[in-house]
């Protein structure tokens, strides 16, 4: 494909936009922390940072192969040109379960932070989370058929609104912890925040899965590739964008969250029981209207990564329509250029998993997190067959790839597979979800092989949309 900039393409900053919006920085930042202040007390940031280096190893993968090939199915083109289509098509299959799963869960977390806007405006009857989630799904649909331009822009908007109020946030904790004058005299502390203390290494590294949880998605522009200026330049920056920008706003908050509770037993305490570390924090510090503000915007903030995860998923089943997988109305682009019938797909099914839970009783918190946690351990697998992919790719040759790099998507590979035996849940029903994902990804396995013509169609749509990297992709390599 020509990496000639196009009218009417995405812009790096807009790709990067895609990324950051399925990643939903501010729902990360009012959550996962929580998680791992009950396991490492004051260490928050130091697992973070942790995390960080984690991410990045597994993010070296699609940097390295985007910079050579860019493809709609993501995960899907880019192992299924360098490894194989049979490869490719179980990597992408994991990671359709990966982005449906996440479009589910960040419907019914409208639902969550709806509700919670509206205690913070001192509402207490909401309606049926159900219902907002089906009006979310009315309102990503609508903007998920416009261009992928307009879907950037709205991203970019709400997720840059809600940044700049964490930033505020931060820069008033930290201001008056260091004049002496935080609620309970907190005080900047960064020697129990950034090293471990009597935490054991293990513990950390446990803890570093709720952190790691705040990247997924990272990799989602790469689906937008053929929707991008000059993809194999500008994909990869935005990859690479997105990772850094997260990891280090996360372990800025992280930190800030942490000064701001206190690195005391109390204070950790506090943190670690919080329901909202974000908006708990914005009451204390600035004011009750503060936190209402920070409320609206994970509310929106939720139905950005909505609008990122089923933009993704769309493409993703557009790419395996195409190529001969699935009803071929779903590989048919709309009059905007986006594949406006495997997006309305992603979206109704997103909900009716929704549906599914709350007609059975299930709250929308409930479902968030049951739905986040299927979608993360398919992530997993997804993550570990791209960095394979590489690893195949850099030892084949016909590249510019150093052949020592190999070491980072090997430890890429090792941190997944820990993060995985981390979610392993020991009650009911989370017993049940590694078997769910476990299941989406054998049903993969199972096409591939007992439906072999489908990965042969693959393989060939593949090598002629993609082919071999040619010479301008090998200079996009060495430029990367």
């Amino acid at each position: 494909m020509s990496d000639t900039a196009t009218t009417g393409k995405l812009r790096l900053w807009q790709a990067i936009a895609i990324s950051v919006g399925f990643m939903a920085p501010v729902l990360a930042m009012s959550l996962n922390g929580i998680g791992v202040a009950g396991m490492v007390g004051a260490s928050v940031p130091l697992v973070f940072v942790i995390a960080f280096a984690g991410v990045g190893a597994v993010a070296y993968g699609f940097v390295r192969l985007t910079s050579y090939f860019n493809h709609a199915g993501s995960i899907y083109g880019l192992v299924g040109i360098t490894v194989g289509p049979r490869a490719g098509f179980f990597g992408g299959w994991s990671l359709l379960g990966t982005y449906v799963f996440f479009a589910a869960c960040t419907m019914a977390s409208c639902g969550v932070f709806f509700e919670a806007f509206l205690q913070q405006l001192g509402v207490t009857a909401a309606p049926n989370w159900l219902i907002v989630a089906l009006l979310a799904a009315v309102l990503v649909l609508a903007l998920n058929l416009r261009e992928s331009t307009v879907t950037a822009n709205v991203l970019l908007l709400i997720g840059g609104i809600g940044i700049a109020a964490m930033l505020v946030l931060a820069a008033v904790i930290f201001g008056r912890a260091a004049a002496g004058s935080a609620p309970n005299g907190q005080t900047i502390d960064v020697v129990s925040t950034f090293t471990p203390g009597d935490v054991p290494f293990g513990t950390l590294m446990a803890a570093s899965v709720f952190a790691f949880l705040s990247w997924a998605g990272f990799e989602s522009c790469s689906s937008l590739g053929e929707e991008t200026e000059n993809p194999r330049r500008n994909i990869p920056r935005a990859i690479a964008g997105a990772v850094i920008l997260g990891g280090l706003l996360y372990v800025l908050m992280m930190f800030a969250q942490s000064v701001g509770f206190g690195t005391d037993a109390a204070g950790i305490e506090a943190f670690a029981g919080s329901t909202s570390s974000i908006t708990d924090l914005a009451a204390a510090y600035v004011g009750e209207w503060f936190a209402v503000v920070l409320a609206f915007c994970a509310l929106a903030v939720a139905l950005a990564s909505t609008i990122g995860s089923t933009a993704a998923a769309g493409r993703l089943l557009f790419a395996l329509a195409r190529d001969g997988f699935g009803p071929k109305q779903l590989g048919v682009l709309s009059k905007h250029g986006v594949p406006g019938n495997a997006v309305t797909c992603v979206v109704v099914l997103s909900f009716a998993l929704c549906a599914g839970l709350g007609f059975a009783g299930v709250g929308a918190f409930d479902a968030y997190y049951w739905y986040a946690t299927i979608a993360v351990l398919c992530m997993l697998v997804a993550y570990s067959v791209a960095s394979a992919g590489v690893i195949y790719f850099t030892l084949k040759g016909n590249n510019t790839i150093p052949k020592w790099e190999i070491v980072i998507p090997v430890l890429g590979i090792g941190y997944l597979l820990y993060v995985y035996s981390q979610q392993l849940g020991t009650e009911f029903p989370y017993t049940l979800f590694p078997w769910i994902a476990g299941a989406w990804c054998v049903i993969g396995l199972l096409v591939i092989f007992l439906a072999p013509s489908i990965a042969q169609r693959v393989g060939a749509h593949l090598t002629e949309e993609l082919g071999e990297p040619d010479e301008a992709a090998t200079t996009a390599g060495k430029e990367s």
